[in-house]
Formats: C-alpha cells, sequence, structure tokens
C-alpha cells in the first residue's frame, strides 16, 4: 500500500484495505429513515459509522495501519499519538490486536467516556495540551524520548482504511448526487473523494467544518494552511486549528482531479439540533461531529439547493457523553 502523501488510494488499495478491516468488522449499514427524509425533504441515506467495534469511523484506519506497520518495521517498540478520542480508540483496538504497546495523548478536558474507552483496551493515557494541536507537540516529545513510533492523525495508510466506508457506501448507492461528509483533519474526507474516483463516480462531495473551528474552511478558501483558534464546546471531532497540509491539497484537487465540492460551517447550536433530530427519527446516538453532516444538509435544504436530489450524510461516530448527551436532547 502507498504511502504516498500527494495522491488518493486506488481502487487496488481500498479493496487490500477492506479486506483487512471486514476480517475484524463486518460492513456497516446505510439506512434510509422515513422521518428523516420528511425533515430533510429529499432521498437520504445515513452511513452508519456509529455501528462499528469503537463506535467511530476512525477504527477503519487503525486496522488498516497497523498490519501496514507490522510489515514496514517487525519489532516496533511502541506507539504514540494524539487524539481527541476516535483516533485513540482505533489505536488501540489495533494495537491490542498486534500486542504492541499504545501511548495516547488528550488534552486536558477531554471526553471522560472517550478516556475511559481508551483505557479499558489497555492504553496509557497522557493529559497535555489545551487542544489537539498542543497534544499533537506532546505527542512527538514523548515519542522522541521513548524511541517509538509517532502514528500520525492523517496519513495516506489511514486515508486507505477508513475510505472503506465510502467504498462500502458507493457500492450499495452508486447513483448519489451529494455526500456530506465532516472534516476533522480530513482522513475521511480524502477517503471518500478516493472512494468516488476510483468507482469513477460524478457524486459531490461536500465537507463540513465546525463554525468555531474554521481552520480548514479557510484554509481551502486561502490555498495556503491558516491556524485558527478553536471554541467549539461540541463538535470535539472537528476541533482542529491547524491543518495538515498534505490533506489540504487532496481536499482541493487538481486540475485532473475533483476535490470537494464546497465546504459548509456549521454552528454548536445546529450541531445540537441535528444531535436531536438523528436521536428522534432514526433513534441513532451521534457525537457532534457525528451530526454535523446532517446540520450541513438542513443548512442546504433551507436553501433550497438539494430539492430532487439523492444524498448521503456519514454519521462518523456516536461517542458523546452521557453528560453532554442528556444537556443536548433536553435543551
Amino acid at each position: 500500500m502507498t504511502a504516498r502523501l500527494d495522491t488518493l488510494p486506488s481502487l487496488a488499495e481500498l479493496e487490500a484495505a477492506s479486506a483487512l478491516v471486514h476480517a475484524a468488522m463486518p460492513a456497516t449499514p446505510q439506512y434510509r429513515w422515513p422521518l428523516l427524509e420528511a425533515r430533510t425533504g429529499v432521498a437520504t441515506w445515513v452511513k452508519h459509522e456509529n455501528h462499528t467495534p469503537a463506535g467511530a469511523f476512525k477504527v477503519r484506519g487503525g486496522i488498516t495501519y497497523f498490519d501496514w506497520l507490522a510489515r514496514q518495521v517487525p519489532r516496533v517498540a511502541g506507539v504514540v499519538t494524539a487524539t481527541r478520542g476516535n483516533h485513540g480508540q482505533s489505536v488501540g483496538l489495533a494495537a491490542a490486536r498486534h500486542g504492541i504497546p499504545a501511548l495516547v495523548v488528550v488534552p486536558h478536558g477531554n471526553s471522560r467516556e472517550k478516556n475511559a474507552a481508551m483505557r479499558a483496551q489497555g492504553v496509557e493515557l497522557v493529559e497535555a495540551g489545551d487542544d489537539f494541536q498542543a497534544s499533537a507537540e506532546a505527542a512527538d516529545a514523548l515519542a522522541r524520548e521513548r524511541g517509538w513510533h509517532r502514528l500520525p492523525s492523517f496519513h495516506p495508510v489511514l486515508v486507505a482504511g477508513v475510505g472503506t466506508y465510502a467504498l462500502e457506501l458507493f457500492r450499495a448507492v452508486p447513483d448519489l448526487d451529494t455526500v456530506y461528509v465532516p472534516i476533522g483533519l480530513g482522513s475521511g474526507a480524502c477517503g471518500v473523494l478516493a472512494a468516488r474516483d476510483a468507482l469513477g463516480l460524478r457524486t459531490e462531495v461536500v465537507g463540513i467544518v465546525s463554525a468555531h473551528a474554521p481552520a480548514y474552511a479557510r484554509s481551502l478558501a486561502s490555498g495556503v494552511a491558516e491556524s485558527h483558534a478553536v471554541h467549539t464546546q461540541l463538535a470535539d471531532g472537528m476541533a482542529c486549528r491547524t491543518p495538515v497540509p498534505a490533506a489540504l491539497a487532496l481536499l482541493r484537487g487538481d486540475g485532473a482531479r475533483r476535490g470537494l465540492a464546497r465546504v459548509l460551517e456549521v454552528t454548536d447550536d445546529e450541531v445540537a439540533h441535528a444531535m436531536r433530530a438523528l436521536f428522534t427519527d432514526t433513534h441513532n446516538v451521534a457525537e457532534g461531529a457525528g451530526a454535523a453532516a446532517l446540520a450541513a444538509l438542513l443548512q442546504e435544504r433551507a436553501a433550497a439547493r438539494d430539492v430532487g436530489r439523492r444524498v448521503a450524510l456519514v454519521l462518523t461516530g456516536g461517542n458523546v457523553d452521557a453528560e453532554v448527551y442528556a444537556r443536548v436532547l433536553a435543551s
């Protein structure tokens, strides 16, 4: 599998990653929900990545990356990574399967339940920094100090792994007009672009960022990586302060390859409304980033943009603290 940062995974690479993923977990479903379609006004499929063994799409990347790592570095002493939670759970699950020690750095004040889930998988959890970027810098230092492998949060092999959900979706529903996908560091959105292009489809891909963490939206608009303060209180999976330049290049596309059709910003209030709507209409739990795709589609419905179209929402995860979720449902 390629580790080139300037290209999207090929169909052969996505299929190889799918074989690894499906040996560890079944494909997740994509369902249409009548109540949700009444709300959105269009034919709407939900890709349920909240149904994975780690409750989020990131687990696919961990499975694929550790297989690649075992072949690249057969006697790796341990791995270090940084996360707000779902990537760390993915790393914990895959590291345990390979018998490799894992250290995960999270920001202070991170989700208590995500932290507990990572510890339950056997990872060593360290709190450092006030946001993801600061935790990533602490992870860099710890990896050097221990001589362990620094596992990134964006990498071509991770993109191939998480792109397997898009391959499942497009093969189940090949005539989609639009797919809405949230952007954290960009692996999920890049995976959707990779699967679309590999299958030769014309589907437009819409990226979603938090209006309170707009670094990717600003950077995609300007063409250069721009850091931006993070203030979201609900969408921690999209709480990115500094974009990854390689991800930006892939999301933008070039003359020979289409990137994202557009990028939408959603507020915490819109995300909270979408979380409630998903529970009411489908009885599925969505974390903030997991509900962002619906929040964006509802924005576009208000603008009458998607009338008569066939769309899919990626519900990227359902790992939200009970206290936070109860507050959202009650508000």
